[in-house]
């Protein structure tokens, strides 16, 4: 039984949303009310599911819009979680803490939880499901928490709130360490990137579909939602060809992805619907800028330009 089915929903585009404009960022300056109803305005009518990945300031505002100006959405809410435990594999060297900061960071984690159940229970006719988490026990994340951890912080959401819950993640994690978890969750939530795994446009979809059934093979009782998909415009060369992205590829596996997931009724939200300037490094090229369907200044890329009769 897939997502829709399952919860009670009804079929739709999904659009992973984060609304940080030139010079904001998290803890930051966040984007007013206003730039975040320019934004959900641009995307009415072209995507029914937002994503947003902390229950911060950000994530108020989008909710404030959407009940005050009565916007078709429907939201899965998440919860950020910072590290937890020291993970000495990440590839950037960015995974090491003091225990003071481990400790900080769990007490964080436990606010952001609590704000997580207040937010879902405010806003109940908006927020359709929630994730406790993102990409925090893949070997290579700079966030590590233990699986263990994951498990006792879904487990307090759902004493607390009544939409499913679910915990985003590399499709990776899913086939071996993630078991644990799985078991108490009421779906699966993966991410599959075949540009940051040196697959060709044309490789690009088929990978993906590999990627998607391997996990729901070993969850036959638990829908499989792709909670990231994307592909970049851009990239500096550090860890993605610059030769296999542009606006031209991102359009195809746009397209290709949809055409699949809709067949197949998979949930599936795009990454992601804005560039963001802050994300990676200081370099402009940096491919972390640039997965959005949109540009920083809000003009549409090759893949949605049509949707607005663009040339």
């Amino acid at each position: 039984m897939n997502f829709f089915e399952r919860f009670g929903l009804p079929e739709g585009k999904a659009i992973c949303y984060s609304g940080f404009r030139s010079g904001q960022y998290p803890g930051g300056q966040y984007p007013s009310y206003e730039e975040v109803k320019e934004d959900l305005l641009l995307l009415q009518g072209h995507w029914q599911y937002l994503r947003l990945y902390d229950c911060d300031p950000h994530a108020e505002t989008v909710l404030d819009v959407v009940r005050r100006e009565k916007l078709p959405f429907r939201i899965l809410l998440g919860a950020f979680l910072d590290a937890e435990m020291n993970n000495f594999g990440c590839p950037w060297g960015g995974g090491v803490y003091e225990e003071e900061q481990l400790e900080n960071n769990r007490r964080r984690n436990n606010d952001r939880v609590l704000k997580l159940i207040e937010l879902a229970n405010a806003y109940p006719d908006l927020v359709c499901s929630l994730a406790v988490g993102n990409e925090a026990c893949v070997d290579w994340t700079d966030h590590y928490v233990p699986v263990s951890r994951v498990v006792e912080l879904v487990q307090q959401v759902k004493a607390g709130a009544p939409q499913p819950v679910t915990f985003c993640e590399n499709y990776v994690p899913w086939l071996n360490k993630l078991k644990p978890l799985a078991g108490v969750l009421d779906f699966i939530s993966i991410h599959t990137y075949p540009v940051w795994e040196y697959k060709h446009i044309h490789e690009a979809l088929d990978y993906t579909r590999a990627n998607y059934e391997m996990v729901a093979a070993l969850y036959p009782d638990k829908p499989v939602v792709i909670t990231e998909a994307g592909w970049a415009t851009n990239s500096n060369g550090r860890g993605i060809d610059p030769g296999h992205v542009n606006e031209q590829n991102q359009q195809v596996y746009y397209e290709d992805l949809l055409d699949w997931t809709a067949r197949e009724k998979i949930l599936t939200y795009f990454f992601e619907a804005f560039d963001e300037e802050w994300k990676g490094s200081p370099d402009p090229n940096e491919p972390e800028k640039h997965w959005g369907l949109f540009r920083t200044d809000r003009t549409p890329k090759r893949a949605v330009e049509l949707l607005w009769n663009v040339v």
